[in-house]
Formats: structure tokens, sequence, C-alpha cells
């Protein structure tokens, strides 16, 4: 099975409530933080949790998704033995916890330890720049085991620490990402004003949009980021608008194919049909829905007036399709 399913599948519904019972358990081996960026981190005595930030003194702390770092010590110790010589931090980690496997936990696992409560948020990243481990080693674990999480509850953590488990809520809102793509809009000649109306809609329809972007009509970009926001920061809806028209830059359907798992074609046919009934040059959009993992990708026109009428059309059934994917509800007809 797919290490972006089976992630999910194995939290399904049916754990002990709140993860205390009958999950596994780990302990915190080191707290880590740096004064600055792009270097090694130290280890400190005790760590204080801070909601909207982090740990209070790291670099990395700001209130984004990516608060906290955290890397399973059995994956590091595993490094080591193959000649890495590796300490705490060096990774730029800021937790080490023994026992846990992160890398196998779904986003949205709660991790409580000390007085402090965190969530996943995000599992592996993108390296950007190979660091010292990298070239030395020709590998860095970091991209692939790491995992990211927010601060929800302030408190303190000490090594010594027992770090427990919660499973994802289960009645936690469905989580979007918005891409708009746009070679004027991304060097700063239009304003992006379909990223905006694409937001309104998802988020009065009650949905967390935790990203939106602008980006040029660049397939690789587009292809890296539908990547990143399904596998990475496990997505329920990804929307993209712009780039599915006839022009040779309007790449968009092609670049979401390429990542695709199952193509989904009856919603974006349901959006061609009922756009042909507004204007005849609803023919001539390209855009494709498709699955990837878990998460389901929906190519939107490029115009705000299309964006909204493209997702009033679906708006209704696409909460039904998402759970299912998620698997909290099931395929029977709506009477």
């Amino acid at each position: 099975m797919d290490d972006r399913i089976e992630n999910r599948e194995c939290f399904a519904a049916g754990q002990p409530a709140g993860g205390e019972e009958g999950l596994p358990t780990g302990v915190v081996k080191a707290i880590c933080i740096s004064d600055v960026r792009g270097i090694e981190k130290r280890a400190i005595e005790e760590g204080h949790f801070l909601v909207d930030f982090g740990i209070e003194g790291d670099a990395h702390g700001g209130n984004w998704h990516r608060q906290v770092s955290l890397l399973s010590y059995d994956k590091v110790k595993a490094f080591n033995e193959r000649g890495a010589n590796v300490g705490d931090g060096a990774f730029g980690e800021n937790l080490v916890v023994e026992g846990l496997d992160f890398r196998s936990l779904p986003v949205g696992t709660r991790l409580y330890a000390g007085s402090a409560e965190l969530v996943m948020t995000q599992i592996g990243k993108e390296c950007h720049s190979h660091c010292a481990i990298y070239k030395r080693m020709g590998e860095c674990i970091m991209p692939k085991e790491g995992v990211f999480a927010k601060v929800v509850k302030e408190g303190i953590i000490r090594p010594g620490d027992v770090m427990r488990m919660g499973l994802p809520a289960q009645d936690r809102p469905l989580t979007a990402a918005i891409i708009t793509l746009s070679d004027k809009g991304a060097r700063g000649e239009r304003k992006d004003e379909s990223g905006p109306a694409a937001k309104e809609m998802l988020e009065q329809a009650g949905y967390e949009v935790v990203e939106t972007l602008l980006i040029p009509d660049e397939p690789a970009l587009l292809k890296t980021q539908l990547i990143r926001l399904s596998d990475g920061r496990q997505l329920d809806l990804i929307l993209t608008s712009g780039g599915t028209g006839f022009s040779l830059r309007d790449q968009t359907p092609e670049a979401t194919l390429a990542i695709a798992d199952r193509n989904a074609p009856g919603i974006a046919e349901a959006i061609r049909f009922k756009s042909l009934q507004i204007t005849d040059r609803a023919m001539l959009s390209r855009g494709v829905s498709v699955i990837r993992g878990r998460t389901l990708i929906v190519n939107l026109p490029g115009s705000p007036k299309a964006v909204r009428e493209s997702l009033g059309f679906i708006m209704d059934s696409l909460e039904h399709g998402i759970k299912i994917l998620r698997g909290s509800a099931s395929e029977c007809a709506r009477k």
C-alpha cells in the first residue's frame, strides 16, 4: 500500500479517544534550538513552547505551520551506525524522540509532552540546499523522516518527558489550499482576485484554507507544490486557478495529471457542462480533476467570475467526495 495512504488509514475510527490508551509512546531525548537559521541547533535543558510561535528563542519560530520540527531518535541512531556520527540538533530538528516513528503518523496527530501540546502539520520537506551531512554522507534523513508541528497549548518540555499521541480529530474541518497560476500576477503586474474569491467561498462552506499561493505558469513548480501539499501537508482539497486554456503557457492540466494517482473526471466535466449553459467558450477549458493519495485536486479557470461560478457548481458534492476519501462517509447515493 502507498505510504501516503497507509499513514492515514492506520489511524482509522475505532481507536481509543484522545490516544492515551493503546497507542505507542516515546521519550524526549533532546530539545534543540538555534539563534539563527541555517545552522545546527544546540541542546537545551528545557523548552518553553509558545502558541503561535514554537520554542522560545528558536530562530525557526513564528506564526506558521512549521513551528517545531521533530525527528525520531531511532532513525538518527540507525543513520549514525552507518558512519554519520552526528549529535542532537545536527539536522536542524527541535525535538528528538525515542520510540515514535513520526514518518508513519498522519498529519493532525496530537502530541503531548510535559505540559505542552502539539499537532502535526507536515511530513517531510523539500531540501533546497544540501547540508554538510548530505555532502559527507550522500544523504540526509531530515527531508524524508522529519515532521513538523505547531504548538496548540503552551507548556514546558524537558528531556526524559514521555510523549503521548492522540488521534486526529474526526470532526476537524476539511483543509484546503489554493494555487493561482499567473505570470503577470507572480511578477506583481496584476492583482490576484481569483484566489481570494475561491478562499472566501471555501471558508464560507466551513473549510480551513491553510495556504494560498501565487506562482507563474511553470509546470515544474506547480508539480512541486501539488506534491508538497498532498503528501507533506495531506490536505483534503487543492484548487488551482488559471493555466487551463489554449495558450502555450497553459500547462496546468498536464502538470496536474502528471502527479495524479487516479482520475476523477466527473468534477471537471460537471464544471464544463454547467458553464456551457452560460457561455459557449466553456468548451475551450481543459481543466482536470484528479486524486493524489487522499487529496482531491481540481483545476478552475483563471477569472474571478469563472472561479465563483465553477466552484458554485460543484461545492455541494465536493464535501461528500472528500469525506469518502477520508473514510468518514460511505458511497451511498443521496436520496
